[in-house]
């Protein structure tokens, strides 16, 4: 289903050549965005608006963001373990 979602973002050119590039973490990210809007097979998909698949991928970006934050600080915390300690 996500991954459907994935080709309907490709299809309206709403994709950074980035997120292209890392497709399986984009439909992994959707899958999770597409379950809390009660989103639920391929034929909703293809009815939702193009409005509602901008928020989809909005909601998408930001999760993205999120976690690569937490793990750039999970990594900073790894490289400095002297001052995890204080």
């Amino acid at each position: 289903m996500s991954e459907f979602a994935f080709f309907r973002f490709m299809s309206l050119n709403l994709l950074t050549q980035e997120e292209k590039e890392n497709k399986n973490e984009v439909i992994s990210i959707t899958e999770e965005v597409l379950d809390a809007e009660g989103i639920e097979c391929d034929s909703k998909i293809a009815k939702v608006s193009e409005e509602k698949i901008r928020e989809i991928l909005n909601e998408v970006r930001k999760r993205r963001r999120r976690r690569a934050q937490k793990k750039e600080e999970e990594e900073k915390e790894e490289e400095s373990p002297i001052s995890a300690i204080k």
